[in-house]
């Protein structure tokens, strides 16, 4: 076997513990803080959801220690311009659902609603304020989004979306849910557009996680007051896009 033969199989040996031992580490700590959750949640919301963000950046550190796996965002400024706001994100992989949570105010989270059913994690996430869809009934989930995004917007919290409403392979492009958008019609809320290539290193569907930097840009605040919803999703749509261009490495289509 050759020199470079034998760091190939090392750094392959290293990818799968690296990324099983991460495994496990999810696995334990969410059960055991998905509990600390459940219980302390209908006492102090606040703590609840400080157990969850915490979490979320023991997550991300691991990750960091056992694959190799960092991050460097651009862009925090804005997240100071605004108090409140809608934040969309590119959606690639389970890291961005962490970090978001980890690096952006306190938020409410559009989410599927069937990822409330699993037992101990699902619980515990419907302790924080989530926004659960249906994703069948469109109209429903738009509503749904309308009425408590609106109510979450006003106690201040941020709300956060995915608007391509899945994870998406790096390279793949998909159009924008307008939901989003509408809720930043409906309630004069700014929305803040954020792009990364997270998808490049924690691919979705897949075990392994791979060394590197995940880059993260946080764009400027969008006003949505007297603009039509359109108009809104059509501005983050090409800011995220555009960037996204910039960060990738691999080819995105116009």
């Amino acid at each position: 076997m050759t020199d470079i033969d034998q760091f190939t199989l090392f750094n392959k040996c290293r990818l799968y513990i690296g990324s099983s031992v991460l495994f496990v580490c999810i696995f334990v700590t969410a059960t055991m803080v998905g509990f600390l959750i459940l219980l302390s949640t209908p006492f102090s919301y606040w703590l609840g959801y400080q157990f969850a963000k915490y979490w979320c950046a023991l997550v991300i550190w691991m990750a960091k220690f056992f694959c190799g796996l960092t991050y460097d965002i651009q862009g925090l400024e804005h997240i100071k311009e605004c108090p409140v706001a809608i934040a969309l994100c590119k959606h690639q992989s389970a890291w961005e659902t962490l970090a978001m949570r980890w690096l952006l105010p306190e938020q409410a989270t559009l989410l599927k609603r069937s990822l409330l059913w699993f037992p101990v994690w699902g619980w515990a996430l419907g302790m924080l304020k989530p926004i659960a869809i249906d994703r069948k009934n469109a109209v429903g989930a738009l509503r749904t989004l309308i009425e408590k995004g609106t109510v979450y917007l006003k106690e201040g919290s941020w709300v956060v979306i995915f608007p391509e409403g899945t994870r998406t392979a790096p390279g793949e492009k998909i159009k924008f849910n307008a939901g989003g958008a509408m809720l930043a019609q409906k309630t004069g809320v700014p929305i803040i557009p954020i792009a990364h290539n997270a998808g490049e290193f924690w691919p979705r569907y897949s075990f392994l996680k791979y060394p590197g930097c995940i880059k993260v840009v946080i764009g400027p605040p969008i006003e949505s007051v007297n603009r039509k919803a359109q108009d809104i999703n059509a501005e983050a749509e090409a800011w995220i896009h555009d960037t996204m261009k910039k960060i990738s490495s691999v080819p995105i289509p116009d």
